[in-house]
């Protein structure tokens, strides 16, 4: 580096250059996916996006909703997000404020002692020569010409404004994994009560059988079969019970405390917990809703800003430090008229091999770049769950109205099989095998019941919805 001390015909011709701006010029990437989803139409339409749809009103059931206030209001992870952003804010304040000159007061006291060859007024005079200074002063402050300062203040901004966007997709991330949790858990519950009622039904099964056999009726086999269907489903019950308490843990983390006791009580486990539709809108919208693709979007420009900035360390560093205040080599009269003194410096720094300077700008580019690939790889991310989502909805309600049917032919199957047993017509393996199709379709039914309110809660998320507790509509909007 060389530096210079700056005249004011040279300030005159920085400034005249400084009107060139080193910024890339910022243009959003080209959207890296289909401008429609797949199997759209598995989903609803309506005037108010998904997005803008209140969580009060995607999520029916009372006790849920209450859950889900408990854990935005106490999650340690949605505090976590809260917390970086007044971090992000700090530091952007920080990098801002060096925009601006440094003025402070200050006051010293120089003490130097010479040999006495070296004195300053020559040999015999005092060996400590001192002085005392005050005053009030700029330090070091950089005339911002090529916009270094300013585009590192934008970045700055940019990463703030990314972390708000972070703590609002934990916000959504809270809601939808809290609704998960509950559903999760009153699935398991679901399972215990369809258990407890299997295993009643082959209680009576197996008292009949044991009276059959032991009035020579029926055989050991058959004795023996009852008993492993009975057994079977206690230990069923054992693993649903685990699956409950583990599902009340999950709950419990998310709600950051105890689950309080004088909840709402818990709606039917039914479709019915969720709004049945939800609209799509199209691909491109998630670019200006969905708070993932916006944080990457302003990373993106952060990046961007970083690289007006690296192109500006090629160019002179102007700054200026001054001094204005008083000079005296006692203390006592240190303030009076005759001790005042002011020092002006303004200072260019010129780089003249910029090496390093260059493979900043080169690092500052390849950020850059990763920044769009991160941005599109975001896009098809958000594209392919809305998708996925979509292609549940497209399919769940046929599988589950299919369910529905099987379990009334399991149903009636498991009657008449018991009857022909009963009659001498048939043996206890058909009434078994008749049970055994019944117990798993229940099952079915029920984890197919629970996958499909997960999609429906994993749509509400993909397309940004979970942000407001209440509708906002096309009215709110305007006003």
């Amino acid at each position: 580096m060389a530096r210079f001390i700056l005249s004011s015909s040279a300030l005159v011709g920085l400034l005249a250059l400084s009107a060139c701006s080193f910024t890339p010029k910022y243009e959003r990437p080209q959207m890296p996916v289909s401008a429609q989803y797949p199997q759209a139409e598995a989903a609803g339409n309506g005037q108010v996006a998904a997005v803008d749809l209140g969580w009060r009103e995607f999520f029916t059931d009372q006790r849920l909703q209450a859950l889900i206030a408990l854990a935005l209001e106490n999650n340690r992870d949605l505090r976590l997000a809260t917390q970086r952003i007044e971090e992000a804010r700090a530091q952007y304040g920080v990098v801002s404020s060096d925009r601006l000159p440094t003025i402070g007061v200050m006051a010293a006291e120089q003490a130097t002692r010479y040999p006495e060859a070296a004195r300053p007024a020559g040999p015999g005079s005092p060996s400590v020569s001192r002085s005392f200074q005050a005053g009030v002063g700029i330090s070091s402050f950089e005339l911002d010409f090529w916009g270094r300062v300013k585009n590192l203040s934008e970045a700055a901004y940019q990463q703030y404004l990314a972390t708000e966007q972070a703590q609002r997709t934990a916000h959504l991330t809270v809601v939808a994994m809290t609704a998960e949790s509950y559903f999760r858990l009153r699935a398991a519950q679901e399972m215990q009560k369809l258990m407890r009622h299997t295993l009643k039904s082959r209680t009576e099964s197996l008292r009949l059988v044991q009276t059959s056999y032991d009035n020579g009726v029926a055989s050991s086999l058959d004795l023996n079969q009852a008993k492993v269907q009975y057994s079977t489903v206690l230990s069923d019950m054992a693993a649903a019970e685990r699956s409950e308490k583990q599902a009340e843990n999950a709950l419990r983390l998310m709600l950051g405390t105890e689950i309080p006791d004088d909840m709402p009580a818990a709606a039917d486990f039914t479709r019915a917990q969720l709004l049945p539709h939800l609209p799509v809108g199209l691909p491109s919208e998630l670019l200006e809703r969905r708070p993932d693709i916006i944080a990457a979007e302003m990373q993106l420009k952060a990046a961007n800003a970083n690289i007006g900035a690296a192109r500006a360390a090629f160019f002179p560093n102007v700054t200026l430090t001054g001094l204005l205040g008083f000079l005296s080599p006692q203390l006592g009269g240190l303030f009076s008229s005759d001790n005042r003194y002011w020092q002006f410096q303004p200072q260019i720094v010129m780089p003249l091999f910029s090496g390093g300077t260059r493979g900043r700008l080169q690092v500052a580019e390849a950020q850059r770049d990763m920044a769009v690939t991160q941005y599109e790889k975001t896009i098809q991310t958000a594209f392919r769950e809305v998708a996925d989502s979509l292609a549940g909805e497209a399919t769940y309600s046929g599988q589950i109205d299919a369910l529905s049917d099987v379990e009334k032919a399991a149903s009636e199957t498991v009657r008449l099989a018991n009857l022909r047993y009963e009659v001498g017509v048939d043996s206890f393996l058909q009434v078994q095998t008749a049970e055994i199709s019944l117990y798993g379709t229940r099952q079915a039914y029920i984890q197919t019941g629970l996958a499909s309110l997960l999609n429906r809660v994993e749509l509400y998320k993909a397309l940004g919805g979970g942000w407001n507790a209440d509708t906002i509509t096309p009215q709110d909007d305007k006003a």
